[in-house]
């Protein structure tokens, strides 16, 4: 039995996941480990819950090097510099949303775009004011799902003001709105991963809880975190060795857990 194109197997836990909750890793032409975060990269791919802590145990315990079957460079502060690409990479799509009229910033225009209902997500700057946050918060809450019966509204706060000055080009960026388009919905994905990936040991909890409101804004598949994985975990005897799973192998990983 094969698995779905959208799942693959983590290189270090072996469990199957979907390709959202993971990161692709290919091997450049200088011979370094890089991230495919678009994942269309050329070349044999090895996939990675997305984890700070995942990242740093396949470096410790030299997994690319294994799953590769080559040797490989593997800079020693992969997961600090991943964790940078993953920053940048939400920045750049919040910038392409701003282009597209996707976004407003300031208090009074995300205040009015919640109660226009315009809003599908709410941005705050990690390090902005507590009281302007909470005013923000009640409103969004007095307008999701949960008090409406209509979409949950969810609330973003993976980026510093100087990021979101970044994104947007002004200056002292605390709060924003993201409104209905394509491209604010590349930046949810990307916010997902960004922040599973911060929080997330596997299997934690806490990071699920904090992704699944952006999950669902982003129209995902996204069950509970721990009932999926006790479904899709693979056994010892029946999966093959971590250090070895990459695209061309995990199908055969897979196949061998669910004949055990």
């Amino acid at each position: 039995m094969r698995k779905s194109a959208a799942e693959r197997m983590c290189a270090v836990t072996r469990q199957v996941r979907p390709t959202s909750e993971l990161i692709r890793f290919v091997v450049a032409p200088t011979g370094e480990v890089v991230a495919d975060l678009k994942r269309n990269l050329p070349g044999r791919g090895l996939w990675l819950t997305a984890s700070r802590s995942i990242v740093e145990q396949a470096v410790r315990r030299r997994v690319f090097a294994r799953g590769f079957k080559r040797d490989v460079k593997v800079a020693p502060a992969l997961a600090t510099d991943l964790e940078a690409l993953l920053v940048r990479s939400v920045i750049d799509a919040l910038s392409i949303a701003a282009k597209a009229s996707q976004v407003v910033s300031g208090f009074g225009k995300v205040e009015s775009a919640l109660k226009s209902r315009e809003a599908v997500a709410v941005i705050h700057a990690t390090d902005g004011a507590a009281d302007g946050i909470r005013k923000l918060d009640a409103l969004r809450r007095a307008h999701d799902g949960h008090a409406t019966g209509s979409r949950e509204i969810p609330r973003v706060d993976a980026l510093m003001s100087h990021d979101l000055d970044l994104a947007l080009g002004r200056s002292n960026v605390i709060h924003a709105a993201l409104l209905a388009g394509s491209a604010g919905q590349t930046f949810l994905s990307r916010c997902q991963i960004l922040v599973r990936y911060r929080l997330a040991d596997d299997g934690n909890a806490d990071a699920a809880a904090a992704a699944q409101p952006i999950a669902k804004q982003n129209h995902a598949d996204d069950r509970d975190a721990e009932d999926r994985d006790a479904c899709r975990q693979t056994t010892a005897d029946g999966a093959v060795k971590a250090d070895d799973v990459t695209d061309d192998d995990a199908d055969d990983g897979r196949a061998n857990a669910h004949n055990v």
